[in-house]
């Protein structure tokens, strides 16, 4: 019998293998490929809301967190994958100059917004009102971390790609059995496939759906990521990532026109040199009304579980929330409300 059955390999997923391999806990992930929003993602961490100027929910925390399991993991795939770069917020008026040093008078965000104007002129931007800059940022490339996280698992025998059939699943008092495996646990992380599924298919998991494009600029002379309408970040040899749309009624991974024409239009809000499209890609976000993730165990059987919600800060909240979700599960340490999926449950009573 193995503990966990893990149902995903996302952000959420491979958090959550490598809390319980830390723990000696024994794992199986399985994975069908079908959901790409971890391995597209823009990847970068900001402890700011820029649009609002206002602290990302418990972001010192999920910081702190972060920054160990991505130190450990990336000793223990021998890989860089988490590189720590200036996220700039271009201002486009004074105005926009006075609200940011407003907020950095809070509290609460004190620790992460600079009070000393970024100045720098960049080739291929105007930016007449300079640059604030977000501090404690940067980007996980989450493409190459998945792609060496499931290449470690398969050598440790503990990855199946395949489709999980949820009416194969036979629950017992204290384990499940999959097919020919028998589990104590199983933790569902499917990001937006969890609208199929049966057991979790009730939470109010929203999806909403992000284009971005990569794109080759060889005038634009960018070292740091900036972020305004839209985030350009630089990935090297003239090639930019660039997101992202926000779609709410299309549930599909499927790049459109539409979309196209949203990213190109913005880009060229930002920066004022000649870009080529190389690549377009689309996929839906696992995101909730409330903005928090979906966290807890289902309230008729106690042997599943549910990691997701992330949303479009994945990087950040994966580590924390598969921590806070494995202590809940094998030290039965309490979830903070707003995490935890009975506060859903419970306004239904």
């Amino acid at each position: 019998m193995i503990d966990y059955l893990i149902v995903g390999s996302g952000l959420a997923g491979i958090s959550f293998a490598e809390e319980a391999l830390a723990h000696q806990k024994s794992i199986l992930v399985i994975d069908d490929s079908s959901q790409n929003s971890s391995k597209i993602a823009g990847g970068f961490y900001n402890p700011v809301i820029l649009k609002r100027f206002s602290e990302v929910w418990q972001a010192k925390q999920q910081l702190e967190v972060m920054d160990e399991f991505y130190i450990k993991l990336e000793k223990k795939l021998d890989i860089v994958f988490n590189r720590k770069m200036p996220i700039l917020r271009k201002f486009f008026s004074t105005e926009e100059q006075n609200n940011w040093f407003a907020a950095s008078d809070k509290i609460s965000l004190e620790p992460f917004l600079s009070t000393k104007l970024i100045t720098t002129k960049y080739d291929g931007i105007d930016s007449p009102h300079d640059y604030g800059e977000v501090l404690h940022t940067g980007y996980v490339d989450t493409s190459k971390l998945l792609e060496a996280y499931h290449s470690y698992l398969r050598s440790i025998d503990s990855f199946l790609e395949d489709r999980f059939e949820y009416d194969v699943l036979e629950i017992n008092s204290n384990s499940v059995q999959y097919k020919n495996i028998e589990a104590k646990h199983v933790l569902f992380a499917e990001g937006f496939g969890l609208a199929s599924n049966p057991f979790f298919s009730d939470l109010p998991l929203d999806g909403t759906k992000g284009e971005l494009f990569i794109i080759k600029a060889p005038n634009l002379n960018l070292d740091v990521i900036v972020n305004t309408s839209v985030f350009i970040l630089p990935l090297g040899d003239d090639l930019f990532k660039v997101g992202a749309t926000y779609n709410w009624s299309d549930k599909t991974d499927v790049p459109t026109a539409e979309g196209k024409i949203e990213l190109v239009d913005r880009i060229k809000e930002i920066i004022n040199c000649d870009f080529e499209i190389m690549d377009h890609f689309a996929g839906v976000r696992p995101t909730v009304k409330d903005r928090r993730p979906l966290l807890g165990t289902h309230h008729t059987y106690k042997q599943l579980h549910i990691l997701n919600g992330l949303g479009t800060r994945g990087v950040m909240l994966g580590p924390a929330m598969a921590k806070d979700l494995f202590n809940f599960i094998e030290n039965n340490e309490a979830l903070d409300p707003v995490i935890d999926i009975y506060r859903f449950y419970k306004k239904r009573k």
